[in-house]
């Protein structure tokens, strides 16, 4: 009864430790602005999390010191965190900022160094920034991206993802972070028929300014596109951390969109 209790338990650790946790999230204005507090509820509300990837960090006003005072407070919480954050977005036409991506050492392993994409930055105004893990020695590229918003047509730069995925073959992509954009817009179909999947379907992912009755979601924006013969994805969701707050006002000084995330294995 104990050797199968044992190998039950074995069995469990196991299957948990195989899965990975991805969250990602556009924190609005991440940078100086952010309180401690502030920072001290984000930790909270992403330290179950294996790997973090967020958007809209500042590129300055203090924005990567705010990314290590979360990774910092990320390392009292029992796990070890590493973090990496990119150089400045080249965009000439409207506002460069920085990604960051935070993750525990002890569940993805950095592989080679992390870039912005260059290949298409002309077309892309905030280009992708591109880090490549290995779990489970395995390796996934998490492709983390910010697109204009939507009254300067976003689909106008998210186009140019189809080529990404022969412009590195030998990478598992997986694109996430805010598109500005539904999933359900004809732009990603050319993503669609190469095997991409989004993981959110008619899922808004923006606060509105007031709640309507029960409403307080806006639009389709953040999601995350995985090629679904490389991943296996048990579970996903969206984080309603709005609901902690007594109003959609004090909500928006953490940020004006809620954290997605996905568990998945590598197949």
């Amino acid at each position: 009864m104990k050797k199968n209790l044992c190998l039950l338990l074995l069995l469990v650790t196991f299957l948990s430790f195989a899965q990975t946790k991805v969250l990602s999230w556009n924190i609005q204005n991440f940078g100086k602005s952010k309180s401690e507090i502030d920072l001290s509820y984000i930790a909270k509300a992403v330290s179950n999390y294996d790997i973090i990837a967020i958007q809209e960090v500042v590129a300055g006003n203090g924005g990567a010191q705010t990314v290590a005072k979360l990774a910092a407070l990320l390392n009292q919480k029992g796990s070890k965190w590493d973090y990496k954050i990119s150089d400045p977005t080249s965009s000439s036409s409207y506002k460069t900022e920085r990604y960051a991506f935070i993750w525990k050492t002890h569940k993805a392993k950095l592989k080679n160094k992390p870039w912005l994409e260059k290949k298409f930055s002309l077309e892309i105004d905030r280009e992708p920034y591109f880090v490549t893990f290995e779990i489970n020695k395995k390796t996934i590229t998490l492709v983390n991206f910010h697109a204009i918003t939507q009254k300067k047509q976003p689909e106008t730069e998210i186009k140019y993802f189809k080529f990404l995925p022969n412009e590195y073959p030998d990478l598992n992509l997986v694109f996430l972070g805010d598109f500005n954009c539904p999933e359900k817009h004809s732009v990603f179909n050319p993503l669609k028929k190469m095997g991409y999947s989004p993981v959110l379907k008619n899922q808004k992912t923006t606060l509105k300014h007031k709640c309507k009755g029960n409403i307080c979601l806006a639009s389709e924006f953040d999601n995350i596109f995985y090629k679904t013969s490389n991943l296996k994805v048990s579970n996903f969701g969206i984080i309603k951390f709005y609901e902690d707050f007594d109003s959609l006002k004090d909500a928006r000084k953490i940020s004006d969109h809620i954290p997605i995330w996905f568990e998945f294995s590598l197949n």
